[in-house]
């Protein structure tokens, strides 16, 4: 079986981010793990230990959003649906985590811009395939190739409400993206906001969730280096109780 690891590493110092909102890691090495080894072990000597080593550890300080993660429907509004109460991601049925993927092309949409269901479509139909109930849809933007630059958040383009809405309507229930977002970078929809002052446009891929049950990953990786199908996509999130999001090692599996 051949793997490809569609997930971004969790790290210090690289804008992924907005500020105040990047993961911060501190390592401890195993100088410092031996010491913390010595309290559990009283009259031990370190010196004792193999290569005078104990365990290495890091402490994490982070958001359920930073790295690669799978956003439960908690994440875009208490209620889903149609007005279920919105599950947390440790509600998830780990049944919808891996299936087929299929893979869509919008690197050549301009940033900011918001994918119509017309744009989806045009794009599903390229891959040739007919989107079946549980495949797993995966967007390229041209976020992916920025990941690690200062303007990683700003770039590639966001998927609108009506084209998630036909998502959902064809059985699809788990997305994903390589921006930062599942809809148009902020300040391109602060811009429209401000010319129009119409807030549905705020969030408005995002808040489709409220109509159905959808659940996607942000800041994906090497979609560039997929086919559009004859892939299984498996986003499997951590457990975290009551939860908007959950961490996930996203890969594509082909036999």
């Amino acid at each position: 079986m051949k793997i490809i690891d569609l997930s971004v590493a969790i790290e210090n110092d690289v804008p992924a981010d907005p500020p105040g909102l990047g993961p911060k890691i501190t390592y401890s090495g195993h100088k410092d793990g031996a010491e913390e080894m010595a309290r559990f072990f009283p009259g031990l000597d370190i010196a004792e230990l193999p290569g005078a080593e104990g365990w290495a550890v890091e402490q994490l300080t982070l958001t359920t959003h930073a790295g690669t993660h799978l956003d439960a429907p908690w994440h875009f509004a208490s209620t889903m649906n149609g007005g279920e109460r919105a599950w947390t991601i440790d509600e998830v049925p780990l049944d919808w985590c891996i299936r087929p993927g299929v893979k869509l092309d919008l690197r050549h949409f301009a940033d900011g811009h918001v994918a119509t269901l017309d744009d989806i479509r045009s794009a599903v139909e390229r891959t040739g395939h007919t989107l079946q109930p549980f495949d797993i849809v995966l967007i390229n933007t041209a976020a992916g190739a920025a990941y690690g630059r200062q303007d990683y958040i700003g770039r590639g383009c966001g998927v609108g409400r009506e084209a998630t809405l036909w998502l959902l309507s064809q059985g699809v229930h788990i997305t994903g993206t390589d921006a930062w977002s599942w809809d148009a970078p902020f300040r391109n929809t602060a811009q429209r906001f401000a010319e129009t002052r119409d807030a549905s446009l705020i969030w408005e891929g995002h808040k489709a969730g409220r109509d159905g049950i959808f659940l996607h990953m942000e800041k994906l990786t090497r979609l560039d280096e997929l086919p559009a199908t004859g892939f299984t996509a498996s986003c499997l999130p951590v457990k975290i109780k009551r939860a908007s999001a959950g961490w996930c090692r996203a890969v594509a599996l082909f036999e």
